[in-house]
């Protein structure tokens, strides 16, 4: 039995500890906050709950797999896990709306016939089969194994299959996610659709590589999941529940100010006032900028190592207090999209970040009596990706996020109509409570992991130069998202148990 020191209460750090206790090791997690969680935030005022974080769940299985692993009790026992339907309801610039079944190809097909014309839904539906077949080609290599020790394969590699399109006499083929949509869909309603999927995630779809088409596919195959009674929070719950049960120790306000080496292997932590806790193994769970100033500035990646992720970008929540209760038949999600989505783009990611006037805004409006002091009254959440603060002078003013904010409800006026007479109070959560709460510098939220690009959209591996130190959670492979956290916790713990021949779940 080792003695492992885990830093950070992060969902993926939580799926490491509660896998290792259940090896036998003693696991001790290392909170500098008051909760659990990470990400998955709750905000609760005058009888109403938020989710602060992701709202929906995708690809539920690799958390059923923690549960299983960890014991008898299954993960549905633990929360009230429900399929969410229709997974989604689109408003476009050109006013046509669309909803679309959940985990149903011919549904999501019929729909899109129905709403965008004839052939609509077989072009999507003909990308789906593509995008299936990255999904087949990456599953593995880039979520369920850790990062091969020859990444640059992965690197070069773009594994969408692009179907070829000419252009000025030349045959070319997409490969970036913007390109796929535009000569492959061929209609804007359409590539707003295909490009929602990387701008929730923070990604720029004129750069994203095509592979990233994988992200639709997740959700249109293995659907988008809520927990009824009191939102994704509840999973947190469920999770840090079950490391409790297989004692893993939980130490709260307690902040890790320095990694402990000895003969180039870790020998424990070091809290405030100078306190060390030993430890065999540590596993990290923030951002690689903090684990190296955890270390004095020292490197835990060689020059060989696929490099840090740096920059990114942000997210906007208004919380929404509503007088009236939610409608029969409301979508839980409506994704209203920008009228002018290159300038949102330009707005984002140029050279001068900032965002646009009219955003792409997810508007969730839970079915769960959870949420609100009573059946007359609704709790709404708005969405919106924005830049993440641009150092530590910058704050994001309350003047300026309170602008911001008043944005996102203009928008989702198109899909709750009468929201501002509805309306009670709000609340804002900017990139300075996203650093706050989860530790991310600068609010920026890590992306999954995407072959191509030159490799700049890989994760460093779990693994360090350090003997016995290991990363876990969005800023290592296979990156950012509720099924990656989970994912890294599965592949972290397969290393320090098996060792470095650990290749993966089978």
């Amino acid at each position: 039995m080792a003695r492992i020191a885990v830093i950070g209460a992060g969902m993926g750090a939580m799926a490491a500890a509660a896998r290792l206790a259940v090896a036998g090791h003693r696991v001790v997690v290392y909170e500098r906050t008051r909760t659990y969680g990470g990400a998955l935030g709750r905000f609760e005022r005058d009888g109403f709950s938020f989710d602060t974080g992701p709202g929906l769940l995708p690809l539920p299985a690799v958390w059923r797999d923690l549960f299983v692993k960890t014991g008898k009790e299954p993960l549905e026992s633990c929360v009230d896990l429900v399929q969410v339907d229709p997974s989604s309801r689109h408003v476009f610039a050109d006013g046509t709306e669309v909803s679309l079944p959940n985990a149903s190809r011919a549904g999501v097909v019929a729909a899109l016939d129905a709403a965008l014309g004839a052939d609509a839904g077989r072009r999507w539906g003909d990308f789906l089969v593509r995008a299936r077949e990255t999904w087949d080609r990456t599953r593995r290599p880039l979520l369920e194994e850790p990062l091969w020790p020859n990444w640059r394969v992965l690197a070069e590699r773009e594994p969408y299959p692009a179907v070829p399109h000419k252009r000025l006499l030349r045959t070319r083929r997409a490969g970036t996610l913007a390109e796929v949509g535009a000569w492959e869909l061929r209609d804007a309603r359409l590539a707003a659709l295909l490009e929602g999927h990387a701008l929730a995630h923070g990604l720029d779809p004129r750069t994203a590589p095509a592979n990233s088409a994988v992200l639709p596919y997740m959700e249109y195959a293995f659907g988008v999941w809520y927990v009824r009674g009191g939102g994704l929070r509840e999973l947190a719950r469920a999770v840090y529940e079950r490391c409790l049960a297989r004692r893993v120790e939980f130490r709260f306000e307690a902040e890790v100010t320095g990694i402990v080496e000895k003969d180039g292997r870790v020998a424990g932590v070091e809290l405030a006032e100078k306190a060390l806790a030993e430890a065999e193994f540590v596993v990290s769970g923030v951002a690689p900028e903090v684990l190296d100033r955890l270390r004095g500035g020292a490197p835990v990646r060689g020059e060989d190592e696929v490099p840090a992720q740096r920059g990114g970008a942000s997210r906007l929540t208004v919380l929404l207090a509503l007088r009236g209760g939610r409608p029969a038949g409301t979508a839980h999600r409506t994704v209203v999209h920008a009228a002018d989505r290159e300038a949102e783009l330009d707005c984002l990611f140029g050279a001068v970040p900032g965002m646009a006037a009219r955003p792409t805004v997810t508007v969730l409006r839970p079915d769960d009596p959870a949420l609100v002091p009573d059946a007359d009254h609704e709790a709404v959440t708005l969405s919106a990706v924005v830049p993440a603060l641009q150092g530590e002078s910058d704050r994001d003013p309350s003047e300026e996020s309170g602008r911001r904010a008043e944005h996102l409800i203009d928008v989702a006026e198109r899909a709750v109509p009468g929201l501002r007479d509805r309306l009670l109070w709000h609340e804002v959560r900017t990139p300075a409570e996203v650093a706050a709460d989860t530790g991310a510098p600068d609010g920026v939220i890590p992306v999954p992991a995407f072959a191509g690009a030159g490799g700049r959209l890989l994760h460093p591996a779990n693994g360090t130069r350090t003997e016995g130190l290991f990363t876990v959670g969005g800023w290592s492979h296979p990156g950012g998202g509720l099924p990656h956290a989970g994912m890294s916790g599965a592949l972290v713990a397969g290393l320090v148990v098996e060792g470095p021949e650990f290749r993966g779940s089978q």
